[in-house]
């Protein structure tokens, strides 16, 4: 009897080492894009903040998963009367991952740096009416702005503003050191980023001690790297046509939510024939944004007829403006003078929506007589000859910033679009904190880049992810491309 119950006893030990042993505390996520590099701060890929966001960069302030946002580095601010200062309180005890401390200084350098004359940050303008930074005291950094800007506190939680240091900022696109719950440990390029949890970190521990973010870019080998379990989430799956497979299946679970992605045919505003509103015209007309969603995205997605997220209380619902009439599309080329059509080049990264959606977008633009030559384009080149270059025709992207609308107002912005009317009502909305006028003018700005058919206004892209049934804590939805591991865990 004593020797039964002292096996008995050894094998519950056993089988409680073993289970310690086999508690999860690693994870591997993967993702169709790899980063160009590991800079937030100075590229307009939303690839980087899918790996960083939030895991290795921090800003002052940061978004949760329902779109909110709540203090990051920032414990807390105050905003002047006149809405020209902001003073803001930093944590005690923060460090850099190369053990440097997080201060003022630090966060005067990265503002600094994002509005210097050579600065390569992508979203320089949301934070222009930065006049002035002063350093208060080690913990206190108060930000003068030239006009009142409602949005600044929500802009300081973009990738484009996490918090920085002058000690590592040389070698960051390889590098990247931030002040997050984990730290880079290295870069295979083609393959993989690892992170390992960052001990020192001053907020609660993540659960997980190490990431792995894995690179399939082609839907095929996606669609067998989550079936065959060799990874164990899929952010931004790419082969929406798979996802009934996968719910049906209690290996694992499937998240679809909203993001901030407004997927575009975007058009050189200044090249001919884009620079007639007639010929815009025709082509938004020639566009059955149903058959993209459907074909594309085998039914995910929400039509826009305007660049605004359709979950946003202020959105406007624009599509009937530019309803699928290829009658009327031919009518306008008419119009323009182009009744036999015209030629063009249409720029598609690797992105499904981009490949698959151009696909179908050029054989319904050759129906009403415009000939769109494709060019398959990676990243890199897509931001050197579209987004800086800006030569192309046509391209398709999803602008995955929050409330971006602001783009229109930028006339050097890769579409070229340069309307006074507009930047004035822009400039105004920025100095204007009363939610029902901020409202107002919200609508109005939509109404006015719909009424010039800026873009071809596709649809809303759908964020679907596929992981193990065990994982929790993922955001479902993506108020910003991030994915987010910080709150991330095994079930038990």
């Amino acid at each position: 009897m004593i020797h039964l119950r002292h096996f008995l006893l050894g094998v519950s030990t056993a089988a409680l080492m073993a289970g310690a042993a086999l508690a999860k505390d690693d994870i591997t996520v993967a993702l169709q894009l790899e980063p160009p590099h590991m800079d937030p701060t100075s590229a307009a890929a939303g690839a980087i903040d899918s790996v960083l966001y939030s895991n290795v960069f921090e800003g002052l302030t940061r978004f949760m998963s329902d779109g909110s946002v709540v203090p990051g580095l920032a414990e807390s601010w105050e905003i002047s009367d006149d809405g020209l200062t902001y003073t803001f309180k930093l944590r005690d005890g923060v460090t850099f991952h190369d053990g440097t401390t997080m201060d003022a200084e630090d966060v005067k350098f990265t503002l600094d740096r994002i509005g210097a004359e050579d600065s390569a940050n992508a979203q320089k303008a949301l934070y222009a009416a930065i006049s002035e930074v002063n350093v208060v005291d080690q913990l206190t950094v108060e930000v003068k702005l030239s006009e009142p800007n409602g949005n600044m506190i929500f802009n300081l939680a973009w990738g484009d503003a996490v918090i920085v240091a002058p000690e590592s900022i040389e070698n960051i696109k390889q590098q990247p050191i931030g002040t997050g719950a984990f730290k880079f440990q290295s870069w295979t390029q083609g393959d993989m980023v690892e992170l390992v949890r960052n001990d020192d970190y001053w907020g609660d521990a993540p659960a997980l001690a190490s990431a792995t973010f894995k690179f399939i870019s082609d839907p095929t080998a996606a669609f067998a790297a989550v079936m065959a379990e060799d990874v164990d989430v899929f952010s931004g799956f790419p082969a929406p046509e798979n996802l009934p497979q996968f719910e049906a299946d209690p290996r694992f679970q499937v998240l679809v939510g909203s993001t901030e992605g407004e997927t575009i045919l975007s058009t050189n505003n200044k090249m001919p024939p884009f620079d007639n509103v007639r010929v815009r015209e025709a082509m938004a007309h020639a566009i059955d944004r149903q058959a993209i969603i459907d074909g594309a995205m085998f039914g995910l997605g929400t039509p826009i007829g305007t660049h605004f997220a359709p979950h946003n209380p202020a959105y406007v619902d624009l599509t009937a403006q530019s309803n699928y009439d290829p009658e009327k599309a031919k009518a306008l080329l008419a119009e323009a003078g182009f009744a036999d059509g015209f030629e063009t080049t249409l720029h598609l990264p690797p992105p499904s929506y981009a490949r698959r959606g151009g696909e179908i977008i050029a054989s319904q633009l050759a129906e009403v007589g415009i000939k769109a030559e494709i060019t398959n384009v990676e990243w890199a080149q897509w931001l050197e000859t579209v987004f800086r270059g800006k030569n192309f025709g046509l391209t398709i992207v999803s602008h995955t910033e929050p409330m971006d609308i602001g783009i229109y107002a930028n006339p050097d912005y890769y579409f070229q679009y340069d309307n006074k009317a507009f930047q004035d009502l822009i400039a105004k909305l920025n100095v204007t904190s009363d939610p029902d006028a901020r409202n107002q003018m919200m609508a109005e700005a939509q109404t006015i880049i719909a009424d010039d058919y800026v873009n071809g206004y596709l649809f809303q892209l759908a964020a679907s992810t596929v992981a193990k049934a065990g994982v929790q804590g993922l955001w479902a939805d993506a108020p910003t491309q991030a994915t987010d591991l910080t709150g991330v865990s095994w079930a038990e």
